[in-house]
């Protein structure tokens, strides 16, 4: 029987409490970002828990799940710069608080400290890319499904300098071609994939022109487009992530 256990953390960066929930006993550690505006529950909810129980009874994953800001960061309303301040506090509560703590419990079971993967679908795919590529020496895995790679798309013709480290495309596009992260994303896994059917016009594009910077950058990824009967939804994410969660496992 799979162990599930509920917890909430006091976040310092966010003046406020975070919850959270673990399945699983051991193995790779996989923090699991929710859709947009979602819950840390959303995971199990929605289902996505079934594809992932079998690795997770087998003590092969772990999973923790957390909560997203987005109805008051990314896809908020109001001064552009504020939202994106607060959006970058819960990264910073992501790996100042949350992954610190996820770490802990998992390597007390493990008995050595293991990498995270990085999962998300639709903008929760944004921020596992973002949390990937930012901190490399953290997770050596990433699985977005669906996913956008820039925040245009919700911050529109406003930059600055906290949009463009919250922006894969704008930051890796940017990263010179010596940099060292390059090498610890190769020693690493990375899967993008995104349908071509209904509701993935943005994501499609998104994905489209992000596989090409990581092209250009010598980035090794496995980016993979699927039909035209794929449509941005949890059925197809659901066949997608028991197609790649094997693959980015190892097996």
């Amino acid at each position: 029987v799979m162990r599930i256990s509920y917890g909430k953390i006091y976040s310092h960066n966010l003046g406020r409490d975070m919850e959270y929930k673990v399945y699983g006993t051991r193995g790779k550690p996989v923090l699991a970002i929710p859709c947009q505006g979602g819950r840390f529950y959303e995971f199990e909810d929605l289902h996505m828990l079934d594809v992932y129980a079998p690795y997770i009874e087998e003590g092969r994953i772990q999973v923790f799940t957390i909560d997203s800001l987005d109805n008051q960061t990314l896809t908020g309303y109001g001064d552009p710069r504020a939202r994106i301040e607060l959006h970058e506090r819960w990264i910073k509560f992501i790996m100042e608080e949350a992954v610190p703590l996820f770490s802990d419990i998992n390597t007390r079971a493990n008995g050595w400290e293991i990498r995270f993967m990085a999962e998300g679908l639709s903008l929760g795919a944004l921020h596992a890319a973002t949390l990937f590529f930012r901190y490399p020496d953290v997770f050596d895995a990433l699985l977005c499904l669906s996913g956008l790679y820039t925040n245009e798309y919700c911050f529109g013709d406003y930059h600055d300098d906290l949009t463009y480290m919250n922006s894969p495309q704008q930051f890796i596009a940017g990263m010179p071609q010596d940099h060292p992260y390059i090498q610890k994303y190769n020693q690493g896994r990375i899967v993008l994939c995104v349908g071509r059917g209904a509701w993935e016009n943005e994501t499609l594009e998104s994905t489209s022109a992000f596989a090409e910077i990581l092209k250009s950058k010598g980035i090794n990824a496995w980016v993979d487009f699927w039909g035209t009967d794929v449509c941005h939804d949890w059925n197809w994410w659901f066949a997608q992530a028991a197609y790649f969660l094997p693959k980015i496992l190892g097996d």
